[in-house]
């Protein structure tokens, strides 16, 4: 008999029955009148959420695209972009930035670590930067930025825009969009918020939309805010074609966060990453990152000496979950495992033995059940403090 398949790669996430049952309801026109009330709720819902007097642009695509829009409708040609970059994903922004004419300045850090928010701050003061941009949870290296600090920073240089990649962060770790400093906040339906793949979702506060609204008409017809901000208004209306199932199934996730509070929601995140990397460790795996930044959405799992990469994640997909390569210097040396959005205990716990089982038909010596045992007391520990 086949074991069930957990899929625990840093996105897309796990779906729960609620959200796949939006998924799978028969589809309307995108002017049906109570799918036009839905829509708006949700953008009404997931400005609320993160907390910006701005707007909210929910639209049909993927973080990649998200990343396009943010950058181009809020430079122009000639200006100044700093890059800080944690990672494979930090670094995607240099090839956007330059293709679109900006003069791009990298900030990169060893993976596994972040960039000092002191030499954030030294670099900003070396010239006019019309934005920078920070990659929240980078997936390639399992790192997170410390956001509200560098917001804090990027406040006292008026004229630099904060562009946030929240794309495996987003509704797993803190963030506040005026609040934090957060000029415009990206992500993907399919990460944290437990959607599948299709939505791009963007937060834009009061500056950046200052900042799209002095560019003029910029080059781009279907990133341009000007022409979805009026449709997140009225979804009566039309510019391109709404994901119908997506908008229904995001609106249940939205539902399901505020069920859970936000507040715990980031709690709970953060309480089960750190008893999986602990149990993790307890039986020879590393972390890449390091303790004082670890993403709480994935995690980048180093092999103990002997064990396999190819072996073992063939192992444990017979075992019954599916795990992420590492990338760039580490493919081979780790594995990628992600844990966010509505996946519990249950799950944490069989993904847990099932690494167990696999590494002991690898060959390599597991005293079993102690990940499970470090992961239990780790998190009541914290669940009790």
């Amino acid at each position: 008999m086949k074991n069930k398949k957990l899929v625990m790669i840093p996105g897309p996430t796990p779906t729960v029955e609620p959200i796949q049952n939006q998924m799978a309801r028969e589809t309307v026109s995108f002017k049906d009148p109570d799918f036009v009330k839905d829509f708006k709720e949700l953008v009404v819902e997931l400005k609320e959420l993160l907390g910006t007097k701005g707007e909210c642009m929910v639209v049909a695509g993927t973080g990649t695209l998200a990343m396009e829009m943010a950058i181009a409708n809020t430079t122009k040609q000639d200006d100044n972009v700093l890059i800080v970059s944690h990672g494979f994903f930090g670094d995607r922004f240099v090839d956007m930035c330059k293709r679109r004419g900006l003069n791009t300045d990298v900030l990169a850090s060893e993976w596994g670590q972040t960039v000092p928010v002191g030499e954030i701050e030294k670099k900003l003061g070396e010239k006019t930067y019309q934005a920078i941009t920070v990659t929240h949870a980078d997936t390639s290296t399992g790192t997170c930025a410390p956001v509200a600090k560098i917001g804090k920073v990027v406040r006292k240089f008026e004229d630099t825009l904060f562009i946030l990649d929240g794309v495996c962060a987003t509704a797993a770790e803190p963030e506040y969009v005026d609040q934090m400093g957060i000029d415009v906040l990206l992500t993907g339906s399919q990460k944290a918020f437990g959607v599948a793949p299709g939505l791009a979702i963007l937060w834009a506060g009061p500056h950046a939309l200052k900042r799209r609204t002095s560019l003029g008409t910029i080059p781009d017809s279907y990133f341009d805010f000007e022409k979805w901000i009026p449709i997140m208004h009225d979804p009566f209306k039309y510019w391109g074609t709404p994901p119908v199932n997506l908008i229904w199934a995001l609106k249940e996730s939205v539902k399901l966060i505020k069920a859970e509070g936000l507040e715990n929601r980031y709690r709970r995140h953060k309480n089960d990453a750190r008893a999986i990397q602990a149990a993790l460790e307890a039986i020879g795996f590393k972390i890449l990152a390091e303790p004082h930044c670890r993403a709480v959405t994935l995690s980048n799992v180093i092999y103990p000496e002997g064990v396999d990469d190819q072996e073992f994640r063939k192992l444990l997909v017979e075992e019954g979950v599916v795990v992420a390569a590492g990338l760039a210097d580490y493919a081979g040396k780790a594995f990628r495992l992600g844990h966010m959005g509505n996946i519990d205990k249950h799950i944490i716990v069989s993904t847990l033995a099932a690494i167990e089982r696999a590494l002991h038909r690898a060959g390599y010596k597991v005293k079993f059940g102690e990940t499970i045992r470090v992961y239990m007391e780790t998190l009541l520990l914290s669940e009790s403090a």
